[in-house]
């Protein structure tokens, strides 16, 4: 069998063909990550003695490593009823850290009056983090972003003698005044005291970023909301910046005085973050620099992205060059865009399977924290006829649904179940996996974007232990499967293949995290084409759940000649001294080594599943958690729920009727749950070619929601009620859904009304668009059609 080495056509890699194979290995016989500790001034301690800290490499709680799942969700941009259905449908997605905005400028509307009511009240939204045992970081501002009316300073802050965002006295005293109203609303809510607030955000992008002042005129230059000495080093939205900035020395003590106003207000937290991206400015020592990482940016042209390919991210973090030193703080990349906001003369599509690969990518390469943002949507609030999204960029007046996993009204979207599966590794092997380094194969910094057909991968690993990381998605150019393929791995005392013989593929869009010397109970798993996903803790002893992948033979080589009881679904073999078990594709197996048991379920049935209470939840229905009873949250009037380890007696559910189903796998208990069918108290009737009302019979009754859903091609929607803007829809190649809940105590005797506009053959915006319409005259329009969608809701306890 012939070998030969490959020359890419956009770079070399450590890799060899054989009969159309492509047989890949990367080395990690290399010194291990040199981790520093005590050098920042970070951490804290809670009454009940539990110690968060941070050293170079993560973060830690009571010694052990915590790996931040931190995902953005705005309280002042959705309705304070349902905060806590949100927070649990964040929680459920795998999110143990909830971020949140304090806009300024929608507090303190008027000079010297906070309002703190309603949809604005921070305290409770704090309250309830607490109560469903999510940590909260307040981004405290002053300066914000957030596409919101001047970056969330206050309109009446512009005409002043001092500058905004700079070290005057003038200004600080302001911040000073803003910081200490925030304070009194977390107070006996931080860490400290017991509560949830384990973080806060100062200031965002100091010297990077600012957003447009409102108060401007049409045609006019835009004027950024930044003091004059930053205007030459700050850009409009995130970009890669050149060289140094000369007033870092500014920046730094601008940060530093901003941390010491919090904590003269309370605001002693564990953990102060700062934006860290293109020479931002830090707290030096005393903040963590959280950087980001968007695939479909709106303020940049479409093109593929370096986000895709493994690289060391904990020293050369994205949107370099950074202002401070990388070895000495954790890789938290807490600004990922899960989804983007659109504006008028650009509407990127975010493609929900590019977002896990993108977070596979990022943790592969060293992070050892996440955030997104946004993970949850919403709408931006309206006050006295006042729109405070971002007009002069062109974002939506009230729509801030960013195309996230969880959107503007709460509805699910696909990728809040495939990114559930990362979180659930990460919540399972964080302490394992955050001391891991991070090894690139040689010629990876070789691999262009473009370069597609190249596997892109890297391993963690710490001793002979680690986690083999792979991707195949690229934004922004045509993907395929990568076929017939396999990874070695070297450690120098031994050789470890994947699989164990043969190939496998790696489907396009795919991610996949592969275990080598993984001790699990008494049980070493030596190598496994199968990722790691929870674990379940029984009387009887531990179940190891793992997911296969469409493509990949799952298998699990065990160390040793190993007795093997209550196999199922799967085939066993000797490979030298080790013992292969071996499943199908498609299929769930699982057996026992000792009181060591495992399960194999598909991807498929993976992004369903929930763990709760040691119990392995799988259903097509969200599934929710709250104390003792479980809320399911579907819209089929039909919906599954498999339960592993089995129920004795069924669950009792209200809402909706129950019966036993056929078992999907051994040891599993399957229902089905049926819901009676009612009529949608929500109407929809067409007057013009372009207006369409909704009109509103009730209430919810047992319904969760209704959802107004909207098939149409034109450039925009907006929906009016008494003559006033409820929210608005630019057309990006996706259906328009409004979740009617919000609105029906305002429709009662009204209606709703909908007004399209039509596409136009030469706006900007056609170049985020895969598919262009047949313009007729110039322009286009098209309502495809309107669908009124019931969202059930059942209420389960056993």
């Amino acid at each position: 069998m012939r070998e030969l080495l490959l020359t890419l056509c956009f770079g070399l890699v450590a890799v060899t063909a054989s009969m159309g194979q492509s047989n890949y290995s990367i080395n990690i016989d290399v010194p291990e990550k040199q981790i520093k500790r005590g050098h920042l001034d970070l951490g804290g301690t809670n009454p009940g003695g539990d110690v968060i800290d941070v050293n170079s490499y993560y973060i830690t709680i009571n010694d052990k490593p915590f790996f931040p799942v931190v995902g953005e969700l705005h309280f002042s941009r959705y309705p304070e009823q349902y905060w806590e259905e949100s927070i649990q449908k964040m929680k459920a997605g795998g999110i143990n850290v909830i971020a949140t905005y304090v806009f300024w400028n929608i507090h303190e509307r008027e000079e010297g009056t906070f309002d703190w009511s309603k949809n604005l009240n921070l305290r409770r939204f704090a309250e309830l983090c607490e109560k469903n045992d999510v940590f909260l970081i307040v981004r405290m501002g002053p300066f914000c972003h957030g596409e919101m009316r001047n970056g969330g300073i206050p309109d009446w802050m512009y005409g002043r003698t001092f500058e905004i965002r700079s070290n005057d006295p003038d200004y600080l005293s302001y911040v000073d005044r803003l910081y200490g109203e925030i304070g009194k609303q977390c107070k006996g809510l931080l860490y400290k005291d017991g509560g949830p607030i384990v973080g806060v955000q100062l200031e965002n992008e100091f010297q990077h970023s600012a957003a447009p002042w409102e108060i401007t005129y049409p045609g006019a230059r835009k004027e950024l909301t930044v003091a004059n000495i930053n205007t030459n080093v700050t850009h409009e939205q995130i970009s890669e910046t050149q060289g140094q900035n000369p007033y870092a020395d500014m920046g730094k003590d601008h940060m530093a005085r901003l941390k010491q106003l919090a904590k003269n207000h309370g605001m002693d937290v564990p953990l102060y973050t700062a934006t860290g991206w293109g020479n931002a400015a830090i707290v030096e020592k005393g903040s963590i620099p959280v950087t980001a990482g968007y695939a479909y940016p709106f303020w940049a042209p479409p093109s593929p992205s370096t986000f895709y390919l493994f690289k060391d991210i904990h020293k050369y973090p994205d949107y370099m060059p950074v202002s401070y030193d990388t070895d000495l703080y954790p890789s938290i990349p807490a600004e990922i865009g899960p989804g983007i906001q659109v504006k008028y003369s650009r509407r990127p599509v975010v493609d929900p399977a590019s977002v896990l690969p993108l977070m596979v990518r990022i943790i592969g390469s060293g992070s050892n924290g996440i955030g997104y943002y946004m993970y949850h949507g919403g709408s931006t609030p309206v006050f006295d006829g006042k729109y405070y999204n971002e007009e002069v960029n062109g974002i939506p007046k009230v729509n801030y649904d960013f195309q996230a996993p969880i959107g503007q009204y709460g509805q699910v979207r696909p990728h809040h179940s495939s990114l559930k599966t990362l979180h659930m590794f990460l919540d399972e092997y964080a302490e394992m996996l955050a001391p891991m380094k991070t090894v690139l194969p040689e010629g990876y910094e070789d691999i262009k974007p473009e370069n597609t057909q190249t596997l892109r991968y890297a391993v963690r690993s710490k001793g002979q232990q680690g986690f083999l990381f792979m991707v195949n998605f690229q934004d922004d150019v045509e993907i395929a499967d990568i076929n017939d393929v396999s990874v070695t791995v070297e450690s120098g005392e031994e050789t470890l293949r994947f699989p164990s013989t043969g190939t496998f593929d790696l489907k396009k869009s795919t991610s996949a995290i592969f275990p080598f010397n993984l001790k699990l109970g008494e049980t070493m798993i030596k190598s496994a084409t199968v990722q790691p996903l929870t674990t379940l803790r029984m009387e009887k002893g531990n179940c190891y759940v793992f997911s296969s992948f469409e493509g990949i033979v799952p298998e699990l080589l065990l160390a040793g000649n190993v007795s093997l009881s209550d196999l199922q679904n799967a085939n066993t073999s000797q490979i030298k001294s080790h013992t292969l078990v071996k499943g199908k594709n498609e299929k769930v197996f699982s057996f026992s080594v000792g009181k060591d048991q495992f399960l194999i379920i598909p991807q498929a049935m993976a992004l369903n599943a929930t763990k709760v209470d040691e119990r392995l939840i799988i259903s097509d229905g969200l599934i929710l958690s709250d104390g003792d009873q479980l809320t399911m949250v579907t819209r089929s009037s039909n919906a599954a729920i498999y339960i592993y380890p089995s129920t004795t007696n069924s669950p009792k559910v209200v809402n909706a009727s129950i019966s036993k189903a056929k078992a999907v796998f051994k040891g599993a208990s399957s229902y089905e749950l049926s819901f009676e069918e009612v009529k949608a108290p929500v109407s929809v009737k067409q007057v013009t070619d372009r207006k369409y009302t909704i009109t509103t019979d009730g209430d919810l009754g047992q319904l969760n929601d209704v959802f107004v859903e909207i098939d149409y091609v034109g450039d925009r929607g907006m929906a009016f009620i008494d003559g006033l803007l409820t929210t608005d829809h630019f057309y990006h190649q996706k259906k328009w859904e409004i979740g009617m809940k919000s609105y029906l105590s305002d429709l009662a005797g009204k209606e709703m009304v909908l007004i399209f506009h039509p596409l136009y053959d030469d706006q900007e915006t056609l170049v985020d668009f895969s598919e262009l319409p047949k313009f007729e005259g110039g322009n286009y329009l098209d309502i495809r059609g309107i669908e009124v969608v019931n969202e059930y809701k059942a209420i389960l306890t056993f």
